[in-house]
């Protein structure tokens, strides 16, 4: 993959099962970008993400991941992803250990003293069953079986909704470890590109570098947080000097309005 391309690339995605779910979705994610995909329960952040993996086919439009096409993802792109649903798929009959030794083996790149080392952070049982652990435990085993092979790209569906605050700090810790060397040429490993839905913004504010807001299918906005921080006001409406192109969203129930002043210097 040219380092110059998108890791992640959405062309007019849209996706449509007896009403719009996506619609017309573009978007682009550099390589090493931490992005938080944010909208309301419903928006379409769970379909977008399915898209994004293979597992939801859209009706028109496409998207790549590392370059390759998302339904026909090839095995050494696989390996290089690490994927948490919203609702775990998990093997629910095994042991947690049982079932972090089994998925380790279909990674080339796993490693167990980083699995046992996550398990740790992340306080997971490992002798339990895994229909005998809670709803937040098996979201923790979601996270550790993602992160465990040291994946370049990671894709997390309100990967925290169901952690107390402390597993959440070590959560957020555990994204950002130093990725070190490549064992086969000593070089150092990219940036790991990672994409975080929430439908609460306060849950990714500390961590992410670009926000993509979603609303009912539509892809909203997707912007650099710094340069939200520094040219996106909220001001009240009327205001009739105000140019048209500036207004990023319009909420006229509330008479306001966010503009990005870049295109609204006055």
């Amino acid at each position: 993959m040219n380092t110059n391309e998108p890791v992640i690339d959405f062309r007019n995605l849209s996706l449509y099962i007896d009403t719009t779910i996506l619609d017309s979705i573009t978007l682009s994610v550099p390589r090493g970008a931490v992005v938080g995909l944010v909208g309301r329960n419903g928006a379409g952040k769970s379909s977008l993400l399915r898209c994004l993996v293979g597992l939801a086919e859209p009706n028109q439009g496409d998207s790549r991941v590392l370059g390759c096409p998302s339904l026909a993802l090839s095995d050494p792109v696989r390996e290089r992803l690490g994927y948490v649903a919203q609702t775990p798929d998990l093997f629910e009959w095994m042991e947690v250990f049982e079932h972090l030794r089994m998925i380790g083996q279909a990674y080339p790149r796993w490693d167990r003293e980083r699995c046992m080392t996550l398990a740790c952070r992340l306080d997971l049982p490992l002798g339990v069953r895994v229909k005998n652990l809670s709803i937040g435990d098996q979201q923790k085993l979601a996270v550790v079986l993602a992160l465990a092979h040291d994946p370049d790209v990671l894709l997390l569906d309100e990967p925290v909704s169901n952690l107390d605050p402390m597993t959440r700090n070590e959560f957020m810790r555990s994204l950002f470890a130093d990725r070190g060397l490549d064992e086969d040429d000593g070089a150092l490993e990219p940036e790991r590109t990672i994409v975080i839905s929430s439908h609460l913004l306060s849950d990714l504010e500390r961590v992410v570098s670009h926000v993509a807001f979603i609303r009912k299918g539509r892809l909203q906005l997707f912007e650099a947080w710094d340069a939200m921080l520094e040219h996106f006001r909220l001001i009240r409406l009327p205001a009739p000097d105000l140019p048209a192109a500036a207004v990023i969203c319009k909420n006229t129930s509330a008479a306001q309005c966010v503009i990005d002043t870049r295109l609204a210097p006055a």
